[in-house]
């Protein structure tokens, strides 16, 4: 049988920069390798008003659903819109963030092409105090 996931009910780690508050997002996952899944990895997160990821690359292939919200993609190559509906997929190791410009909280779904992955922040992250996120099975 397949495991159907209910995100809403999903408790979300909340995740700070140690330095740049602003750097401030609740995330969970909802499958990865061993959860569900054997090739892929989904993370539901909320952005609040005025908040961001912080800047970071993946390990692995990612794709995104906005849900809800107003927000703009950071790359290198400048600010990108993004809304309810919006998708978007983004190579590995490729700089971005994710900034929360309207006045709702942003909702969106992540994807990711490996059961497995890491992904490194510029900013350190609290809990757990490192640069490194990832997947719960990420250690192997």
């Amino acid at each position: 049988m397949i495991p159907i996931v209910a995100s809403e009910t999903l408790e979300r780690a909340h995740v700070q920069g140690a330095q740049d508050k602003s750097v401030c997002w609740a995330g969970a996952f909802a499958t990865c390798g061993g959860r569900g899944a054997t090739q892929s990895s989904t993370i539901v997160y909320e952005i609040e008003p005025g908040d961001h990821l912080g800047w970071h690359t993946d390990a692995t292939e990612e794709t995104q659903y906005i849900i809800a919200g107003t927000g703009e993609l950071l790359m290198d190559d400048g600010k990108h819109p993004v809304g309810p509906g919006s998708v978007f997929a983004l190579p590995a190791n490729v700089r971005h963030d994710l900034v929360n410009v309207g006045s709702e909280t942003l909702r969106a779904v992540a994807f990711f092409a490996a059961a497995m992955f890491t992904q490194t922040f510029e900013e350190v992250m609290l809990p757990p105090n490192t640069h490194v996120l990832g997947t719960p099975n990420r250690e192997g």
